[in-house]
């Protein structure tokens, strides 16, 4: 196949981009075999018409191509890998801890190579954990091993699914194409923009979890791991509890992809001589805007002709080092109460596939490194994250979180009132300043950063803006040291997988090191 970069309107069909590469090349449409787009992104150099800047690969025959390949600078050729597993056998079921998208994805390779892997998942399957997540949303009521965080599908299930894909090597390619099987949308595998939505996961899930069963794998629900037995740096065997009672998987593998938030797990692996070592992430608030404000904010005078919600994505870096970055922006989307400790505030955003709810949400985060923590322990960061969550619960009632106008940030006024701009937390708000439960550094990168968000984007220092929080689960703020074959030092037979072990940051990232992880205990032990 041969690629090259096309101008398609919007609202195209598909024959418009034949047309396209027509008007671009000297070539027939009857030539044309087979096509499909690389690549989109909405152009608004030109707001009184807008466009998509394409990346298109066709095929035509291979005389043909050897001929258009001479055309220097315009064609190029392409080849798509997809990352794929072959048939091995083995002397053990290997264990995969954690559903999320690490874990299934690293599930996913092991059931294709032939090794039938066990996962334990802490919490329910994604159907039984949405009912907990609405107890809890409704009334408070909170299942601390099944929640926002924790259960199939992991932390990505409650948000709004994007997908950060960036250059397509075969592991994301393989990403991609296992959701669009498994029921989402074609353009996830093109558009800059990609996203699956809160409401459309549930079945992806549950459907790549039906294939991991098809071909021997197995899924224990309500099973927390709880110790690793090793002999002389060697897994021999798995503990979890499941009902009270304790269990033991005979195994020399596991994949531990347990993600950010299994604090009580991390630290019994730390315990277990698992080496970590602390790293920035983030902190802040999740911001809201109307959502048609937004969309004209960035769409300017398009705005009523384009029809997707609008993104956008900000970062700023301030004289005292610190960075300000918009994270997980969700159109058209709510605020989460994502908590999975008693006693804590936590939020995150989440959108359903079509964008569509009245506000439009984003993470406002202000970057923070092991030297704000307060100690140079590993477990540092976990401590400082529940820190600041626990004063948030403390200056609120009963799992409300603290909230504010973006005027009141500006101007230190606590006594600012809602405007048009209504909070969507789902456990309701309590007015109270981002100096309340945040450090005084984080208020004033803040506040630093949306003086320089508004230069480039000018109106999104909009005063009734609503300012929700904390933010504290952006990503591990650690990381589980393994080696160049992916395992824990000195622990063989440990695979320390995804975000939780601090090698990924969002749903393609975290699947794509299951994938890897993956492929390399099945290189170790597979025959």
């Amino acid at each position: 196949m041969i690629k090259i970069d096309i101008r398609l309107k919007l609202g195209y069909s598909s024959s418009d981009i034949i047309d396209a590469i027509c008007a671009s090349l000297p070539i027939e449409r009857d030539e044309i075999r087979e096509e499909h787009l690389l690549q989109r992104t909405l152009d608004l150099s030109d707001t009184a018409s807008p466009s998509y800047k394409c990346t298109v690969a066709f095929r035509t025959s291979d005389e043909r191509e050897r001929g258009l390949l001479k055309i220097r600078n315009r064609v190029k050729p392409h080849e798509e890998e997809i990352f794929y597993i072959e048939s091995h056998s083995f002397d053990f079921r290997p264990v995969v801890v954690g559903a999320g998208p690490a874990g299934l994805f690293a599930a996913l390779a092991l059931a294709e190579s032939g090794a039938r892997p066990i996962v334990l998942e802490r919490g329910l399957p994604v159907a039984k954990r949405a009912e907990k997540v609405a107890l809890f949303n409704r009334l408070g009521i909170l299942d601390t091993e099944c929640n926002v965080q924790f259960g199939e599908g992991g932390a990505g299930t409650f948000s709004d699914g994007k997908l950060k894909v960036g250059s397509k090597d075969p592991y994301k390619r393989r990403v991609l194409f296992e959701f669009i099987a498994s029921g989402a949308t074609d353009d996830i595998a093109f558009s800059s923009t990609a996203h699956l939505g809160t409401d459309k996961l549930p079945r992806i899930l549950t459907a790549i979890r039906e294939k991991i069963e098809s071909l021997g794998g197995e899924f224990i629900f309500s099973a927390k791991l709880t110790e690793l037995e090793l002999i002389d740096g060697e897994l021999t065997a798995v503990i979890y509890q499941k009902n009270g009672e304790e269990y033991r998987i005979d195994t020399a593998a596991a994949i531990i992809a347990i993600g950010h938030s299994a604090r009580d797990t991390v630290r019994m692996l730390y315990d277990k001589g698992i080496q970590m070592t602390p790293k920035g992430f983030g902190i802040g608030v999740r911001i809201e805007h109307k959502r048609e404000y937004i969309n004209k904010l960035v769409y300017r005078e398009a705005s009523n002709i384009i029809s997707e919600s609008a993104s956008y994505h900000l970062v700023t870096h301030l004289p005292s080092g610190r960075s300000v970055y918009s994270f997980c922006m969700c159109p058209g989307g709510t605020v989460v109460a994502a908590t999975s400790s008693e006693g804590a505030i936590v939020t995150n955003g989440m959108s359903e596939h079509a964008r569509m709810g009245d506000n439009s949400n984003s993470a406002m985060l202000v970057s923070v490194t092991p030297a704000d923590f307060g100690s140079e322990h590993p477990l540092a960061g976990i401590e400082y994250q529940e820190r600041i969550e626990r004063l948030a619960f403390s200056k609120t009632n009963r799992y409300k979180a603290p909230a504010s106008t973006l005027s009141s940030l500006m101007t230190a006024d606590k006594s600012t009132t809602f405007g048009d701009v209504c909070p969507t937390y789902p456990r309701g708000v309590e007015q109270l300043g981002v100096s309340e439960y945040l450090p005084d550094y984080i208020e004033d990168s803040l506040r630093l950063g949306m003086v320089d968000f508004d230069l480039w984007m000018p109106g999104f220092n909009y005063s009734d803006a609503v300012l929700t929080g904390p933010e504290t689960r952006t990503t591990s703020p650690l990381r589980m040291e393994r080696d160049e074959q992916g395992v824990a030092l000195g622990h063989n037979g440990i695979y320390p997988t995804g975000e939780g072990a601090g090698y990924a940051g969002g749903i393609v990232s975290s699947a794509t090191d299951g994938l890897r992880q993956a492929a390399k205990l099945i290189e170790m032990f597979g025959k």
